[in-house]
């Protein structure tokens, strides 16, 4: 194990938290440079009947934990219902998107690998009010090796 790399425990409420693109807050759990690249974890609240479009990724592979709500996600063809519990897993290169088809918020926990999506997230969250989500989305993805391939599964799905 590196010197500069430790185990880290981030408690209930720990972490730093930014408003993420679908509609709810986002917290960091462990980014790249506390996991030596080898991963990025957040936390997600994701608004009812919110979700990003179908995207991929070039460089990452993504996971999901339902903690709380109902999501539903297409994951290259196929659209799969994931309740709480479930767990989601698509391989970098795979267009994606997820839903919640719920009426309350969901959480979701999102573990990228290797990590490095931090910076789209980072980015994100210092857009202005005013700024329009479905460019800046396609704009700063592209700036970290995501292409938007698909419009929101509430769009394209429903």
């Amino acid at each position: 194990m590196s010197e500069d790399l430790r185990p880290i425990v981030v408690r209930p409420g720990e972490g730093t938290t930014v408003q993420g693109p679908a509609g709810g807050p986002l917290t960091f759990k462990a980014r790249g440079e506390q996991t030596g690249g080898a991963l990025t974890v957040i936390e997600n609240v994701i608004a009812p009947n919110d979700g990003p479009p179908v995207h991929t990724h070039e460089a990452e592979d993504e996971a999901w934990f339902v903690i709380e709500g109902d999501l539903r996600f297409k994951l290259g063809d196929e659209v799969a219902l994931a309740p709480a519990g479930s767990f989601v897993f698509v391989p970098r290169g795979v267009p994606h998107a997820f839903q919640n088809v719920g009426d309350e918020p969901a959480r979701i926990l999102v573990m990228f690998t290797p990590s490095g999506m931090e910076r789209f997230f980072d980015q994100f969250a210092q857009l202005s009010p005013d700024a329009v989500v479905p460019q800046a989305f396609k704009q700063i993805g592209s700036e970290v090796g995501m292409d938007v391939v698909g419009p929101p599964l509430a769009a394209s799905d429903s």
